[in-house]
């Protein structure tokens, strides 16, 4: 994209008129209107787009959890702050198939959007401190985008911003965009977003990503559970919401729309457009069985919280679809799912580099999408799961599964859970913090045992091959009293209150 570009950068007239029609603000028009609730990570991705320490930013995280609208909040932040409109390009590539049918989408929609809107050289308007602002929305089922970045970000100098559904595609190219991008991930609304949309109470998380070291400090949790409580009217509110309807914006944003409408729309919009769309084709084009992805995503919804292994999946999966499945194929359509972010697998915890041959943790991104799935809404609110005793042992396991997509979001942190091996009792989850762990054990019920409810971390902690000086136990409610210091009882809602 030398001065020569400038003259030939060009689109088919219908696409380039449907570029156009994507930015108003070129024409000094306003663009669709957007919330103006910003999500927690607004002012960390204006950061990154901004002045970020890489040219590029990659934002990931399962469809309708509001990618788009961070993106079109960060064009008009970025106009009300007086950077002149033909500085922004702004393409969303599901929305255009014939942009996909280009031969280089990515690189010639910035050759024409170079000539034909900003007027000069990339290189020439950044070196007046002007920097030309590309944001890609969806581009996870464009072929080689990522080289196609590659070029555009070492040749000249644009900040750009990328958005994409599915991790499996956006990570599949990050090794050849290695230290030109940094990426965030996006998942459904925290307890604090859900608090800020629903009763407009807004307060500062006590759980910032600046460094994961504060983690492996007993007094870090020690605070976090007193600034729970402080919060605890608008906490147990939040979770109440949560409870009712899950974190995706849409169902809290319409609290007015009675569930099966908002479940409707969930299984149409977020499950089967990601099976049908992202997942149905693989690589060389092949097609995934759609049928096989829809039934093996029903399973993990039923597993959310769980480790199920070979014997679980196969005959079921085998049974519902009249077919000889075996368990490798099964496992390459989890991986899948995990790709689209729309569960996540926690790993087994490895001590001294041994592989471990249990199966994976499934937690699914969020308990109102198991609901919608499998239409059945388990409460995890402690007052309405008392008036349904008889659900508590699944709203356990789904809390489990809560629990496991909130660390496995976390950016840097790594999380895995321990199996019951060599005599030792299983932990739900387990936090590595450079050489220092921390155990969590999710006891999500009524009444708990100080002994036979901790048995577990106990276990743990005393192994000293472990490295763990306390432990968390993750309890329904507030206020629960244990007679070991080294372990800390901490409820969900407080724990997820802390980011």
């Amino acid at each position: 994209m030398d001065q020569h570009d400038l003259s030939t950068g060009s689109l088919p007239p219908s696409t380039a008129d449907n570029v156009q029609a994507m930015n108003p603000h070129w024409r000094g028009q306003r663009g669709p209107q957007v919330p103006a609730f910003h999500r927690t990570l607004f002012p960390k991705l204006l950061q990154q787009l901004q002045t970020g320490l890489t040219p590029g930013v990659v934002l990931r995280g399962p469809r309708r959890v509001g990618k788009t609208v961070l993106v079109r909040q960060l064009i008009d932040r970025l106009l009300a702050d007086g950077v002149n409109p033909n500085r922004i390009l702004y393409i969303a590539f599901d929305e255009l198939p014939t942009l996909t049918r280009l031969d280089e989408p990515v690189l010639q929609v910035a050759r024409w959007f170079e000539a034909r809107i900003l007027g000069k050289p990339f290189n020439e308007v950044a070196a007046e401190k002007q920097p030309a602002f590309l944001l890609f929305d969806e581009v996870q089922n464009l072929a080689d985008w990522a080289a196609q970045l590659k070029s555009l970000v070492d040749n000249h100098s644009v900040r750009v911003l990328v958005t994409g559904s599915s991790s499996l595609r956006i990570d599949a190219g990050k090794d050849s965009i290695a230290g030109r991008v940094q990426t965030l991930n996006l998942g459904p609304l925290n307890l604090r977003e859900i608090a800020e949309l629903r009763d407009g109470h807004r307060t500062r998380p006590h759980w910032i990503d600046n460094g994961m070291g504060e983690l492996a400090d007993v007094e870090f949790w020690r605070e976090g559970v007193a600034a729970a409580a402080r919060d605890s009217s608008a906490r147990r509110l939040a979770f109440r919401h949560y409870s009712e309807r899950g974190g995706y914006p849409i169902a809290q944003e319409r609290a007015d729309a009675p569930w099966p409408e908002i479940a409707s729309y969930l299984n149409e919009t977020v499950i089967q457009r990601a099976i049908q769309h992202d997942l149905r084709i693989g690589a060389r084009g092949r097609k995934r069985d759609e049928n096989l992805l829809e039934e093996v995503f029903r399973l993990a919804c039923r597993y959310t919280g769980q480790s199920p292994g070979q014997s679980a999946f196969v005959p079921e999966l085998q049974r519902s679809l009249d077919a000889n499945i075996g368990y490798t194929r099964i496992l390459t359509y989890l991986k899948f799912l995990d790709g689209t972010l729309l569960l996540k697998l926690i790993r087994p915890l490895e001590l001294r580099l041994k592989k471990q041959k249990s199966p994976a943790k499934i937690c699914v991104c969020d308990h109102a999408l198991r609901a919608s799935w499998l239409q059945e809404l388990i409460p995890l609110d402690p007052e309405a799961l008392s008036q349904n005793m008889h659900l508590s042992d699944l709203a356990g396991r789904i809390a489990e599964g809560v629990l496991g997509y909130f660390l496995a979001m976390v950016p840097n942190l790594e999380v895995s859970h321990f199996p019951e091996r060599g005599g030792d009792p299983e932990v739900d989850f387990v936090l590595t913090i450079g050489t220092r762990r921390i155990p969590i054990e999710v006891k999500y019920r009524r009444r708990i045992d100080p002994v036979a409810d901790t048995r577990g971390l106990v276990a743990f902690l005393e192994r000293s091959v472990h490295n763990a000086e306390f432990g968390l136990l993750v309890t329904m409610d507030d206020n629960v009293a244990l007679r070991d210091p080294r372990i800390l009882p901490i409820s969900l809602s407080s724990l997820l209150w802390q980011r």
